[in-house]
């Protein structure tokens, strides 16, 4: 899998660190498109900030057991597109790194985060088009529940894996 560098942080719905290394492992076709989306945005004065890519099936094991919701976690008895380095949730930022208005925070499970909800800020609902038509035009995928996440289209192509990330520092 490609490596990039990705946030590590307590942001999510956990509201705990999950990975110690800020890496975002995805295929390599995977990460060649995602690098074509960010080229694609930085024209625009964008770009991209990653969240989350490759996820180990022990990881979505305990993300299942905190929220057993299809709508939000994939069923690990049947894997996610995560646990094969074929999706990534991510959010548009400046040029100079800085957070722009969207729909909600990353990990929200609120009908507020689905694609499809409109009574929000029209920035909001621009700025969640931008990234859907960006990532769109690579042949991402948009999962409908969550405006942050998008799967390749040849997903299907890969196995699922458990190749563990470098567990959590304790503190």
């Amino acid at each position: 899998m490609a490596q990039n560098r990705q946030q590590s942080t307590a942001r999510n719905f956990t509201k705990t660190v999950v990975y110690s290394e800020a890496t975002c492992r995805l295929r390599r076709s995977v990460a060649a498109r995602l690098a074509r989306v960010q080229v694609a945005l930085e024209a625009r004065g964008l770009g991209l900030k990653v969240f989350d890519c490759y996820r180990p099936l022990s990881v979505q094991r305990k993300f299942w057991t905190l929220v057993p919701d299809p709508r939000y976690v994939a069923d690990p008895r049947k894997g996610s597109r995560h646990n094969r380095g074929a999706a990534v949730d991510l959010t548009l930022v400046t040029s100079d790194g800085a957070d722009i208005a969207m729909p909600t925070d990353f990990d929200d499970f609120s009908v507020r985060a689905h694609r499809d909800y409109a009574h929000l800020p029209a920035d909001a609902l621009a700025n969640r088009a931008t990234l859907a038509a960006a990532m769109v035009r690579e042949g991402f995928v948009p999962m409908p529940t969550e405006w942050w996440h998008f799967d390749a289209p040849d997903w299907q192509r890969f196995p699922i894996s458990d190749e563990p990330t470098k567990p959590p520092a304790r503190r």
